[in-house]
C-alpha cells in the first residue's frame, strides 16, 4: 500500500476504494477523448456530451468538500487523475484542473450556501486572472463591477467567480492591519456577466478561457468568500490546508506529464515503422533513438516520482496540521520543476518524430502546442524557482501570492 493511501485513509477524507474508484472513472474517458479532441479544438470549448460525461464521471467534483457530494481527493491522487484525462486531451485536463481549484472555494462558504452553489450536479465555478474587481460594501452584501480574463471552462460553468478589492461605502478601500488591501472573491451565475469571445490562441484552445464583465451587480455575503483566510474554512479536511494555488500547481504539473506521457507513446508507436528519409535503418533500430528513448523515459519517471513525493508529503503535513513555509515552498518547488522539465520532454520527443510531428492528422502537433502554451501560466514562471532558492537560503520569499 503506498504511504498517501494509507495517510488519506487515516484522515478519514478518502479511502482506497474511492481512490481506485475515481481513477478508474478517469480512464473510462479515454475513447471519448481521444476521438472528441479535435472538435474540442475547433470548438474552443468542450463538447456537450464530453461535459456530460466528465459531469458523469464525478470529474468537476474532485476537490469539492465531501459534505456537499465532493471526493474531496488527496493532492497525488489528484495529479494521477489528472495526468490521465491529460493524455487523452490537454484542454479537458485543463479545464478540470481549473474546475477543481475553483470547487475548493465552497469549503470557505457557509455549508447553506456551499450547498445551493455547489449541490447541483452540474455546477462548475470558473473564474478568471488576478484582483481585477471593485466591490462595495453594502447591507447584506456588495455591489460589484469588474473585467476578468482567462476564465477556463466558463463556456460549461454554471458560476462565475471575480476577485475583488473591497471598498466601504464612502469608496475608501479596505485594508488589514499590515496595510494589505482587503479582497473578496465574488460568486455569481453565469448568466449575471457579459462574456466576450476573445479566445484565440496557439494551444489550449479547447479550453474556452474567456473574458467576463460585470456591472454594479449586488452579490449577497454569503456568495463571497476570502480563500486565503483560514478562519473561514468550515472544512476539517486535510486538503483545504492547502492553498488552492498549491493545488493548482499539482494539477497543473500533472497536466504536463500527462502530455509528456502521450508524446513519448506515441513517439514509440512511430518508431516501430518509421525509417527516417536518407537512414540506413527504422528508428527503432538505431541506437541513437534507443538512447534518446530510454532517457526521456527515465525523465519522465523521475519527474513523476518528484511530483508524486512532494504530493505526498504535503498532503501528510496537511493531516497533522497547518503547512509551514517549508511545506509550501517544497510543494511549489516541485510543481514549478516538474512543469519545466515535462515541457523539455515533450520537446525533445515532438523532435525527434522529425517531419511527421507538424501535421495535424499527426498526435504530436497539438500535444506540442497544448503543452506550450501551458508552460506560459504562472505556475510555470521561472521566478518560482528564485522564491524557493531564498527560502532554501533563509531569506524572505519575494512572493507569497503563488505559496
Amino acid at each position: 500500500m503506498d504511504t498517501i493511501s494509507e495517510a488519506a485513509r487515516e484522515s478519514g477524507t478518502t479511502g482506497q476504494a474511492r481512490i481506485d474508484a475515481v481513477i478508474a472513472r478517469a480512464r473510462s474517458l479515454g475513447e471519448l477523448l481521444n476521438s472528441a479532441a479535435p472538435e474540442i479544438e475547433a470548438n474552443s470549448g468542450l463538447t456537450p456530451r464530453v461535459v456530460a460525461a466528465l459531469h458523469d464521471a464525478g470529474m468537476f467534483r474532485l476537490l469539492l468538500p465531501r459534505s456537499i457530494g465532493g471526493d474531496e481527493l488527496d493532492l497525488r491522487t489528484h495529479a494521477e487523475v489528472m495526468e490521465i484525462v491529460a493524455s487523452f486531451d490537454a484542454s479537458t485536463a485543463w479545464c478540470m484542473g481549473q474546475g477543481a481549484g475553483c470547487a475548493m472555494s465552497a469549503a470557505f462558504l457557509e455549508p447553506a450556501a456551499a450547498k445551493r452553489l455547489f449541490g447541483p450536479a452540474d455546477a462548475v465555478l470558473a473564474w478568471g486572472a488576478g484582483i481585477q474587481g471593485k466591490a462595495t460594501q453594502v447591507d447584506g452584501g456588495y455591489h460589484v463591477t469588474g473585467k476578468w480574463a482567462f476564465a477556463s471552462g466558463s463556456r460549461h460553468a454554471t458560476l462565475l467567480g471575480g476577485h475583488s478589492f473591497v471598498y466601504d461605502d464612502s469608496g475608501e478601500p479596505l485594508k488589514h492591519p499590515d496595510g494589505r488591501r482587503v479582497d473578496r472573491t465574488m460568486l455569481f451565475t453565469r448568466d449575471k456577466a457579459t462574456i466576450h469571445d476573445l479566445w484565440d490562441v496557439m494551444g489550449l484552445r479547447g479550453t474556452g478561457s474567456d473574458t467576463y464583465e460585470v456591472t454594479d451587480l449586488f452579490v449577497p455575503e454569503d456568495e463571497t468568500l476570502d480563500r486565503e483566510n483560514p478562519d473561514e474554512c468550515r472544512e476539517p479536511g486535510p486538503l483545504y490546508r492547502c492553498s488552492t494555488s498549491l493545488a493548482y500547481g499539482v494539477g497543473f504539473a500533472a497536466l504536463q506529464l500527462g502530455i509528456a506521457r502521450a508524446m513519448l507513446d506515441e513517439i514509440r508507436d512511430l518508431a516501430m515503422t518509421k525509417t527516417p528519409r536518407g537512414a540506413s535503418s527504422s528508428l527503432r533500430a538505431s541506437p541513437v533513438f534507443q538512447s534518446q528513448l530510454a532517457r526521456l523515459e527515465a525523465g519522465y519517471r523521475a519527474t513523476r516520482a518528484y511530483l508524486h513525493a512532494a504530493a505526498s508529503a504535503a498532503y501528510r503535513a496537511a493531516i497533522a496540521g497547518p503547512l509551514t513555509l517549508g511545506d509550501r515552498v517544497d510543494l511549489k518547488l516541485a510543481t514549478v520543476h516538474v512543469i519545466n522539465e515535462s515541457v523539455e520532454i515533450v520537446h525533445e520527443a515532438y523532435r525527434a518524430a522529425g517531419a511527421t510531428a507538424i501535421f495535424r492528422s499527426q498526435p504530436f502537433e497539438r500535444r506540442f502546442r497544448d503543452a506550450m502554451t501551458a508552460s506560459q501560466q504562472v505556475q510555470a514562471r521561472a521566478t518560482n524557482y528564485t522564491t524557493a532558492g531564498r527560502c532554501l537560503l533563509d531569506l524572505e520569499p519575494d512572493t507569497t501570492m503563488f505559496l
